[in-house]
């Protein structure tokens, strides 16, 4: 069974990348959410009047990944103890984020990023929002899969 989540960590090149190499991972689609307007092109979140974060939305195959899995990833992946940011990205566009379709999805990434505030991994509290999703907006389609188009230029995690 498939199953979507939206999830933010910076960058949405370098997560979407990341996330691809993930087993179990069926497609990945880079975009924007959470945020005030409608239709907002990547200059206009940029400058973060729009309020959107840089999302991957993520179709998985649960049975071959489960969602918990899929937040070991993501949390591997990225500083979730940062605000608005990651490494020299800053902006709100840049918040850590985990953007849930499902409530068993909202209790399994609450208690996720309780584990992860307990572990000690981190030396700040962890401040990735955890939210419904709301409307999905995809990036320009330059900004899709970019680094297999771009041959790994960009942003890095």
């Amino acid at each position: 069974m498939t199953e979507k989540v939206m999830l933010a960590a910076g960058c949405f090149w370098g997560v979407e990348e990341e996330l691809m190499k993930t087993p179990g991972v069926v497609d990945t689609q880079v975009g924007f959410a959470q945020g005030i307007t409608q239709s907002p092109s990547y200059k206009e979140v940029c400058t973060g009047a729009t309020q959107h974060a840089e999302v991957v939305l993520v179709e998985f195959d649960s049975a071959i990944l489960p969602f918990e899995k899929l937040l070991d990833r993501f949390w591997e992946i990225h500083n979730p103890t940062q605000v608005n940011r990651q490494g020299p990205d800053v902006g709100t566009q840049y918040r850590s984020g985990i953007y849930y379709f499902t409530e068993d999805q909202k209790e399994k990434a609450t208690e996720s990023k309780k584990d992860q505030d307990r572990s000690e991994k981190w030396c700040a509290p962890v401040v990735t929002e955890i939210e419904p999703a709301q409307t999905f907006f995809p990036a320009e389609d330059y900004h899709q899969k970019y680094f297999q188009k771009n041959g790994g230029v960009g942003c890095k995690i």
